[in-house]
C-alpha cells in the first residue's frame, strides 16, 4: 500500500489489518466507505470486549486508523469514540518511579543520566530542557537551580534543584562534557557531534529508559514521556501538600485551572478505593 509507518501508530494498523486478515469483514473495508466504518466499528467491540482494552486506548487506536484512511483516500472512520473518564494526566505510581530511576542510574552516559534526573526533578518540559544552556543549571554543594528562559511555550522561571543525585548527575554530566566536540559551545546538553541535543533525541532516550525499567503498556510501548514525569513532578508535589500555586508557579502555569487536572483522581486511585471493599475471604 505504500505507507510508512512506524511505532505504536505502526503497531495499532498492523493489528487493525492482521485483525481484518483473520477474521472476514463485510464489504470492501480499504477501498469503500461504508466497509471501512462497518469494520473500525467491529474491531472497536474487539478491542472492548474481547482484549479488555480501556477506552483511551481505544480511542487512540480509533485515531490511528483515521490517518491510515485518510492516507487511503477515504477519510477518517465515522465511529463514535468513548467519552474517557475525567483523570488526572499519567503519572507514574511509587514502584514506577522507583524503576525508572534505577533506569535512569544505569545509564553508560553522564548525560543521560544527568537528563532523567532533571526532568524527574525539575518537571520542565522537554523543549525547555534542550534549549538549557551551561549557565542554567548552577550547582553547588548543597543546592542548585534550573533557570528556564523565556522562548515559544516557556515562561522565565527558577526551579530549585535539592534532590543531591540530580546535582551529582548533573555535575558529572558538566565534568564529561569537556572532551566532548562542541565543549566551548554554551548549549548544556550536546550531541556526539557536538550540536545541541533535539528534543527528539531526549524523547528516544526516555523510550529507552522506560524499556529498560519495563514501563510499557499492554501493547509492549514505552509510556513514560517527558511530559509523564512532568505529569509525576507536579502530582508528587500536590499529593505531598505544596499549595497549587506554588506548583503553577514550578511549572510555569499562566492559569491555575491547567494545575488542577493534577487534583483529579488517576487509575490507580480508583483501584486503590475499589480494593477497600470488604471481600467474603
Amino acid at each position: 500500500m505504500g505507507l510508512s509507518v512506524d511505532g505504536a501508530y505502526d503497531s495499532r494498523v498492523r493489528g487493525f489489518l492482521a485483525w481484518m486478515e483473520a477474521g472476514d469483514p463485510d464489504g470492501d473495508p480499504l477501498g469503500d466507505s461504508h466497509g471501512r466504518d462497518f469494520a473500525v466499528r467491529d474491531y472497536k467491540t474487539h478491542l472492548k470486549t474481547v482484549l479488555g482494552r480501556a477506552d483511551n486506548t481505544v480511542n487512540a487506536q480509533i485515531t490511528a486508523l483515521d490517518h491510515f484512511y485518510e492516507h487511503l483516500g477515504l477519510g477518517p472512520v465515522k465511529i463514535r469514540r468513548d467519552a474517557a473518564p475525567k483523570l488526572a494526566p499519567r503519572s507514574l505510581t511509587a514502584r514506577e518511579q522507583k524503576r525508572f530511576l534505577r533506569a535512569v542510574e544505569r545509564r553508560p552516559l553522564a548525560r543521560d543520566r544527568a537528563i532523567g534526573r532533571l526532568l524527574f526533578y525539575s518537571g520542565v518540559r522537554v523543549a525547555e530542557l534542550v534549549a538549557l544552556d551551561l549557565d542554567a543549571v548552577p550547582i553547588s554543594a548543597r543546592k542548585g537551580k534550573v533557570k528556564v528562559g523565556s522562548g515559544k511555550g516557556m515562561v522565565s522561571r527558577t526551579i530549585p534543584l535539592l534532590d543531591a543525585t540530580a546535582r551529582d548527575a548533573v555535575k558529572d554530566w558538566k565534568r564529561e562534557r569537556s572532551g566532548w566536540p562542541g565543549a566551548d559551545t554554551p548549549a548544556l546538553f550536546l550531541n556526539r557531534r557536538g550540536g545541541r541535543l533535539t528534543a527528539r533525541a531526549v524523547d528516544q532516550l526516555i523510550d529507552e529508559i522506560a524499556l529498560d525499567a519495563d514501563l510499557v503498556d499492554e501493547d509492549g510501548h514505552p509510556f513514560v514521556s517527558a511530559h509523564t514525569l512532568r505529569h509525576t513532578f507536579a502530582t508528587n508535589l500536590l499529593r505531598s501538600g505544596v499549595d497549587i500555586v506554588v506548583v503553577a508557579e514550578l511549572l510555569g502555569h499562566a492559569r491555575l485551572d491547567t494545575t488542577r487536572r493534577y487534583t483529579l483522581p488517576t487509575h490507580t486511585d480508583l483501584e486503590e478505593a475499589v480494593g477497600r471493599l470488604p471481600t467474603d475471604q
